[in-house]
């Protein structure tokens, strides 16, 4: 895992720390609670403990297994690839990213996607590339074709 997280933030040509912390349901639901003020879990805490924002990173990060589990089947992935994702998110957080509305979540998105991709790993977000159509047959406009038999 550590090897897979050095490979995908390389891209980025960070210097400095960045340490995390696999955590469950209820230990992130505390630390939700207690450093954000928001009951419940979350898929990934950042502690950006820099001085400066210019500064080497000084990271620390809590990434919930319990999340990582619940959003991998439905992605197509492995919990493990689930939890570099958020690893890669809490990094990006460090370094100005945001999501908190849908443009910066693409732009977001897009980075993390480019970073999976940069080491070997794959794309989460971008979307499948269709199939083409066999010759002879078009799909309906907004819609793959489909056989119904």
């Amino acid at each position: 895992m550590a090897q897979r997280a050095r490979d995908a933030l390389a891209p980025l040509a960070l210097a400095g720390e960045i340490r995390a912390r696999l955590v469950d349901d209820q230990a992130m639901a505390a630390a939700h609670a207690r450093w954000s003020g928001v009951p419940g879990t979350t898929d990934v805490l950042t502690f950006d403990l820099r001085d400066t924002a210019e500064g080497p990173l000084d990271v620390d990060l809590l990434l919930c297994t319990d999340e990582a589990a619940r959003q991998a089947a439905p992605r197509g992935h492995t919990v493990a690839r689930e939890i570099l994702l958020y690893l890669i998110h809490g990094v990006l957080h460090c370094l100005g990213y945001d999501d908190h509305d849908e443009a910066d979540a693409a732009r977001m998105h897009a980075e993390e996607d480019r970073l999976l991709d940069a080491a070997g790993i794959g794309a989460t977000y971008a979307p499948p590339h269709p199939m083409p159509e066999p010759e002879g047959r078009v799909a309906p406009t907004g819609s793959p074709a489909r056989d119904t038999n």
